[in-house]
């Protein structure tokens, strides 16, 4: 049952607060399911409080920083799901599914066990536009391996909706995206440690160096200068729904 997560998600509960624009999105794709299967469930991120609640989650480290509050976890794989078919009214993975060893085996096995609507927060790198790139240009291959395209997920499911979730510019969840009008965070060691992908990626410190003087010197303000109004920004982060 070992899992990566044992190691890079050491601060996930604190720095990967659940953003409320978000939540109200996946919550509305939920509709009036009340039994949901959060597979990949993390911390806790985006589990509805008013809903009962079944969380899934590999990584002890994780499951380890869910709050006393929370839901009981079941340790476990997305691609084995210990539960009987059509187990329950919805299921729901955030930021979860590239993970997976199985991509195709896993989001099949939520189809198996759940009755209604499957709810997926992930991410198309084909759409994104983050300036991050231009310091970093690896996280592009980075996602290439590994994120699933939009048309997986209908081929894997049948008919899928797919709608864009805005970025707001002071997200509390602090996924790779959240801090794209704030780049000095960037620049934090225990805010890329929340990340995973700063993890895949080795040593980049030459990027952040250059990124800490052209913060300094005002050269990024200055090239990003659009993005400094906005409330929000498109970069990629999609919400899959198959309906049952």
């Amino acid at each position: 049952m070992g899992t990566k997560y044992d190691t890079i998600g050491v601060n996930y509960a604190d720095l990967r607060q659940p953003d409320a624009r978000i939540a109200a999105m996946i919550g509305e794709a939920l509709g009036s399911a009340q039994s949901v299967l959060n597979v990949g469930a993390g911390a806790g991120s985006y589990e509805p409080p008013d809903r009962a609640v079944t969380a899934l989650e590999p990584s002890m480290e994780m499951i380890r920083q869910r709050p006393a509050s929370a839901t009981p976890v079941v340790r476990a794989r997305a691609e084995a799901l210990p539960f009987a078919d059509r187990a329950f009214d919805a299921s729901m993975a955030s930021l979860t599914v590239h993970h997976w060893t199985d991509r195709r085996q896993g989001v099949q096995e939520m189809r198996r066990v759940t009755r209604g609507p499957l709810v997926i927060l992930t991410f198309d790198h084909r759409h994104q536009d983050f300036w991050l790139t231009d310091y970093i240009p690896e996280l592009m291959a980075l996602d290439e391996g590994r994120m699933p395209l939009m048309r997986d997920f209908e081929a894997w499911l049948g008919p899928v909706e797919i709608s864009t979730v805005p970025v707001p510019h002071d997200c509390t969840d602090g996924f790779l995206g959240a801090y794209w009008r704030r780049p000095a965070a960037y620049l934090d060691p225990r805010v890329r440690a929340a990340i995973s992908c700063f993890w895949a990626l080795g040593d980049a410190s030459g990027a952040y160096d250059r990124l800490a003087d052209d913060i300094r010197s005002g050269v990024w303000a200055a090239r990003y200068a659009d993005l400094l109004d906005r409330d929000s920004h498109d970069l990629g982060y999609r919400l899959v729904v198959a309906r049952g």
